[in-house]
């Protein structure tokens, strides 16, 4: 065997390298010094590992530094083991079970029989960063599943051993620890040379959580925190989560009489008149954008015989997340309120014998849907039971699937455009357990490349992340404060046409299987709608504001003429209100800001003799008294759909 190997890095150079050189060695000398110390962790031939690993054969390799997306996770990580380490310090006798990162941050369970105070959690936060200060290295060691038992038996770990002997049970026969100072954990790693690499610590919040998520189990305390690179990211973090507390769409949806929610039907929102506005408008908007796109708009039942959920799949595996029925003639709960579109869909393609020259058929449906979400995960109106999505499948042949990408994407672009998101795209490709041959997904994943890369698209692959039926396009949102929400997705199925025994008859005459594209913009319009909410800060675009304009007099003697240019303007389709309570002029304009109304029309005696109005916008921006066909001709622009 060759006492060298051959390190190939991401630029495609070559380099060569005693065997056994530890990953932080070759980096130092055959890269540099300035690497060797940034470098957190590296990836070798896709397996992530600590700088101390040692390269045994040809590799492939990446390093990965604070500039990284993936270094920032990899200190939260090392983050919940040092917050660990500290609340045993702080607290002996607690105990200590999992502690994962998260999106944004990490948290770590613990069973005590206290819950954490506010001073605990300050203290807590003080001595982790303490000891960040001592910049322990972190030190990994494998030892036998016997050993890691006898180890946490000895610590008083009871979780632990539960853990260790969980894992034993599933064939490991080794168990990897590490190490920082006298504080031990076991995980798979990797984790930053030291714990001075994380530049600071930010404790949260604390609350209750069941050991592995089961009510019957003990009751523990979960720390949640984060960590950044340095003290300026952590500002700009907390500076947002703050703007985002203001912005909270649960807070904003009742200062602006958006929606309530009921605890007798939990999960399922009651609309407003205004808040019924925003949505009907959000459905107008996709309704139009989608019939000028080719798309026709069906209705299909809301209730479905378990016969259907038995060939799409869902009856199998899917039924605890449904809402079934009684059927009295049966006993059983053979019914179930339908939880997704796409195999009522199915069955309305299969009533009619289609043409190659019927597809691409787009089918577009905005029909009430029911999950039954547990209790504990429900939370205003981005997780509910009762929802509506901009729902549509697309069946087509398989040499259509590119330019249906393609006009799928535009539309979105637009939409997305439209109210100040931008995003970025993931293509995801065939997982080990799939259907269908390698030619077939070579075909499927090659025309989502080809869409994306036409419209010239950057995109970050992500291998074997596709669904087992096709492979599909993520597409994440960035809202107005930088924070990431996963919307739009299109996915290929190539199961469904062969469940439902789907065709059409082709060129040749003879019989052929559709594909179908499932694809959604907005995803649900309740989680759309809390989005926007946020977004905006309530403060919406005229013409999605549920009141686009108020009238405000200066004195009860100019109402009538308010009135009658409130019934003008709502005559054309504008959505206009008079404030008629008796409150001073000042507070009613006030009043129109506080609800951020996009116009607030003054009207005094100057206005009634002009036939005109005042107009001032949200914010402030006084636009003048103006005809009333001046102003509205600023509405007419703003108050489009666009």
């Amino acid at each position: 065997m060759s006492e060298m190997i051959t390190v190939t890095l991401p630029d495609g150079s070559q380099k060569q390298t005693a065997r056994g050189t530890t990953i932080g060695d070759f980096v130092r000398e055959g890269i540099g010094a300035g690497l060797a110390k940034a470098a957190l962790f590296a990836r070798a031939n896709g397996q992530d590992m600590d700088m101390s690993r040692p390269l045994t054969e040809d590799v492939k390799l990446q390093i990965f530094t604070s500039k990284s997306p993936e270094g920032l996770d990899l200190i939260r990580h090392d983050a919940a083991h040092v917050v660990a380490s500290a609340v045993q310090r702080l607290f002996p006798g607690t105990q200590v079970t999992i502690g994962p990162s998260t999106e944004e941050g990490f948290y770590y369970d613990f069973f005590r029989e206290k819950p954490f105070t506010p001073e605990d959690l300050e203290k807590i936060e003080a001595e982790a960063n303490a000891l960040l200060k001592k910049d322990e290295a972190f030190v990994r060691t494998e030892i036998s599943m016997e050993d890691a038992v006898r180890l946490f038996e000895q610590k008083g770990e009871t979780f632990k051993v539960e853990i260790v002997k969980d894992i034993a049970a599933k064939g490991a026969k080794t168990l990897t620890l590490y190490t920082h100072g006298d504080w031990v954990d076991f995980c798979l790693g990797p984790h930053a040379p030291s714990t001075g690499k994380i530049g600071v610590i930010k404790i949260l919040s604390s609350s209750g959580a069941y050991w592995r998520g089961d009510h019957r189990n003990p009751m523990l305390q979960r720390i949640y925190g984060t960590a950044f690179f340095d003290k300026k990211a952590l500002q700009e973090y907390v500076t947002r989560i703050e703007e985002s507390k203001k912005r909270d769409h649960r807070k904003l949806g009742k200062e602006l009489d958006l929606f309530h929610f009921h605890p007798y039907a939990p999960g399922a929102a009651f609309w407003t008149p205004k808040g019924t506005a925003l949505y009907q408008t959000l459905s107008d908007w996709m309704r139009g954008l989608t019939a000028g796109d080719g798309y026709v708009e069906i209705k299909t039942p809301l209730m479905f015989n378990k016969g259907l959920w038995e060939t799409s799949g869902h009856w199998g595996k899917y039924k605890e997340n449904m809402f079934l029925v009684l059927d009295n003639e049966t006993g059983e709960h053979d019914f179930s309120l339908k939880p997704m579109n796409c195999p009522s869909h199915h069955l309305y393609f299969g009533f009619k014998r289609h043409s190659y020259r019927d597809l691409p058929l787009r089918l577009h449906t905005q029909d009430v849907l029911h999950r039954n979400e547990a209790a504990g995960s429900l939370g205003g109106l981005t997780r509910v039971r009762q929802f509506a999505q901009d729902d549509a499948h697309i069946y087509c042949m398989e040499s259509q699937i590119t330019d249906e990408v393609r006009r799928f994407v535009k539309l979105l672009d637009r939409v997305y455009k439209a109210v100040g998101l931008t995003y970025a795209v993931k293509l995801s490709t065939r997982p080990e357990q799939r259907l269908g041959d390698d030619s077939l997904w070579d075909r499927a994943e090659g025309g989502l490349k080809t869409a994306l890369e036409s419209l010239g698209l950057a995109y970050e692959l992500a291998p074997g992340d596709g669904a087992f039926y096709g492979p599909k396009i993520d597409f994440t949102v960035s809202d107005s404060i930088g924070r990431r929400w996963q919307l739009g997705t299109m996915q290929l199925d190539y199961l469904a046409p062969q469940r439902f025994d789907l065709n059409y008859i082709g060129e040749d005459n003879a019989e052929h299987r559709p594909v179908v594209l499932h694809r959604a913009i907005f995803g649900s319009f309740e989680r759309f709608t809390a989005i926007l909410i946020e977004h905006f800060a309530g403060a919406f675009p005229a013409w999605l504001a549920p009141i686009q304009a108020v009238l405000v007099t200066v004195a009860d003697r100019q109402l009538d003429y308010a009135r009658k240019v409130r019934d003008d303007l709502r005559a054309k389709g504008y959505r206009v209100e008079v404030d008629e309570r008796g409150m001073t002029l000042n507070a009613k304009i006030r009043e129109a800001q506080i609800q951020k109304v996009p116009f607030t029309l003054v009207v005094g005696d100057a206005e009634v003799e002009a036939g005109g109005v005042a107009p001032r916008r949200y914010g402030g921006e006084d636009l003048k008294s103006m005809k009333l066909a001046d102003f509205e001709a600023v509405l007419a622009k703003e108050g489009a759909l666009p």
